[in-house]
């Protein structure tokens, strides 16, 4: 059985090893320093980065980072969705969608307008999923470096 709960501080290490299956699908290095730095906004009670995880067996099997985002037009928070991982051999299990419903759940109860997020077009076994829980936009992403 899965169940989906809040990321807590003794799951550093499991958090860890299926954070890792998410830089390696996006063929990102992690660093020493990210990896800290990410776990401390994951763990500080004041950022507005926090995390959800699906466990099966007393085993992480996925996870979720998110936060609310202002929406100016509306005059609203939006919940916006980071990274959302279960790990390859646990693909199918159900734990994305799991995590997908818990993440509508918070941002009912935080009066969220919507949750958003971003994934790689060719991302498909993904977007079949996403295509039944959320409308895809026409919005293109553009990213611009500050050359720090």
């Amino acid at each position: 059985m899965i169940f989906v709960r809040k990321l807590d501080k003794s799951d550093f290490n499991s958090w860890l090893d299926v954070y890792r299956y998410y830089a390696n699908h996006y063929q990102t290095e992690l660093t020493d320093n990210g990896i800290a730095t990410t776990w401390d906004w994951l763990m500080d009670t004041q950022h507005p980065l926090t995390g959800i995880v699906a466990e099966s067996n007393n085993e992480l099997i996925g996870l979720a980072h998110f936060r609310a985002m202002p929406n100016p037009l509306r005059g609203v928070n939006v919940g916006f969705l980071h990274d959302l991982v279960v790990k390859p051999q646990e693909r199918g299990s159900n734990a994305a969608r799991l995590l997908l419903d818990e993440l509508k759940s918070i941002g009912k109860k935080e009066n969220w307008a919507k949750i958003r997020w971003i994934t790689e077009d060719d991302n498909y076994r993904a977007r079949s999923l996403y295509d039944k829980v959320a409308t895809k936009t026409n919005w293109t992403i553009y990213e611009m470096e500050t050359d720090v």
